[in-house]
């Protein structure tokens, strides 16, 4: 059975959004998720989500961005991105009332956060082993804890799925990540310890019991790394998938890892229909000489829908579902 899901994003900037999200992603997918509504700041922003789950480790914000302030208590910027997750997921909860069915929710990567949060001192945590290192295992422990919550709060999911953003996790292994000067660039990553510390939070989901899923739009995405690291779901783009990419992604549909296709818009597509998506899934496949059947596929838009319209986001969600349906 093909599944029609989401990456997580979407537009919106107040509280009556944020319940129209939940509302449309639990009555049209398979695979719902914790809508994340960015437009409403930095506390609401994929970095800002995740730093609020951290354990043992505080952040402020900066004119420049998120910054690590030590193991300290919680200070006002801290506090915000808390209060505002909290207050999201008591609008799933009160929603999610009766909902029978796999259920996920999102968080960015310690590769990504290490390239965009910044030491006490300046200079982005990737510039420093030990830092970098922290981070993951704050994070690791921070994603426990929402999974343990997320399960009470949504207690007919019959599974919880935790997908992993890593959009700078290319970029850190090829050197691409700007100093804080901006004239020049942090030293590349090797993959063993890319592997390690992307696996210490997949790691962590696994063992509460939760599907640990990774998602990438950008190109240059190891996926052969990210299913090495211990990933059961992979969320791409497929329209970013290298010549290698394909043969990778074949390879763990056939090993039975859920493959996620990022084949919807993400932003309004002039006179797009599902049939057209669903010709390019099935001439995909007939490519890689795979049948729809095979292993655990799901249909999602391109990436996340924060850019869209409104209405745009509606529509990609329902041609989510009916590509899937018609898949299956």
């Amino acid at each position: 059975m093909t599944r029609s899901t989401g990456v997580g994003s979407w537009p919106g900037e107040d509280a009556a959004a944020y319940a129209e999200a939940v509302r449309v992603v639990l009555g049209e997918l398979d695979v719902p998720y914790v809508p994340e509504l960015p437009g409403r700041g930095a506390t609401a922003s994929m970095t800002g989500r995740a730093l609020a789950l951290l354990e043992g480790l505080t952040v402020d914000l900066q004119p420049a961005g998120w910054r690590l302030v030590g193991d300290g208590a919680p200070g006002v910027d801290h506090r915000r991105t808390r209060s505002l997750l909290a207050q999201d997921l008591d609008a799933v909860e009160e929603q999610a009332q009766g909902w029978e069915g796999p259920f996920k929710t999102q968080v960015a990567g310690p590769w990504t956060l290490a390239a965009t949060v910044e030491k006490p001192r300046g200079d982005r945590v990737l510039s420093d082993h030990g830092a970098r290192r922290d981070l993951a295992g704050s994070l690791a422990e921070g994603v426990r804890a929402h999974v343990r919550d997320l399960r009470r709060r949504v207690p007919g999911a019959t599974s919880l799925v935790v997908q992993v953003d890593e959009p700078a996790l290319g970029a850190v292994l090829a050197a691409q990540v700007p100093t804080a000067s901006g004239f020049g660039r942090h030293r590349a990553v090797h993959p063993p310890e890319a592997s390690e510390l992307l696996g210490a939070v997949l790691s962590a989901i696994a063992a509460e019991g939760a599907e640990p899923w990774v998602h990438s739009c950008a190109p240059g995405v190891p996926w052969d790394l990210v299913r090495g690291a211990g990933a059961t779901g992979l969320v791409l783009d497929l329209s970013m998938l290298s010549a290698g990419d394909h043969d990778t992604v074949a390879e763990a549909l056939e090993a039975g890892t859920t493959v996620a296709l990022g084949v919807v818009p993400a932003v309004e597509g002039e006179g797009l229909t599902d049939t057209r998506v669903v010709e390019r899934v099935q001439r995909w496949l007939d490519m890689l000489g795979l049948d729809p059947t095979v292993g655990s596929l799901a249909v999602a838009p391109t990436c996340g829908l924060a850019g869209a319209t409104e209405a745009w986001a509606r529509r990609a969600t329902t041609l989510s579902r009916q590509v899937a349906a018609a898949l299956t």
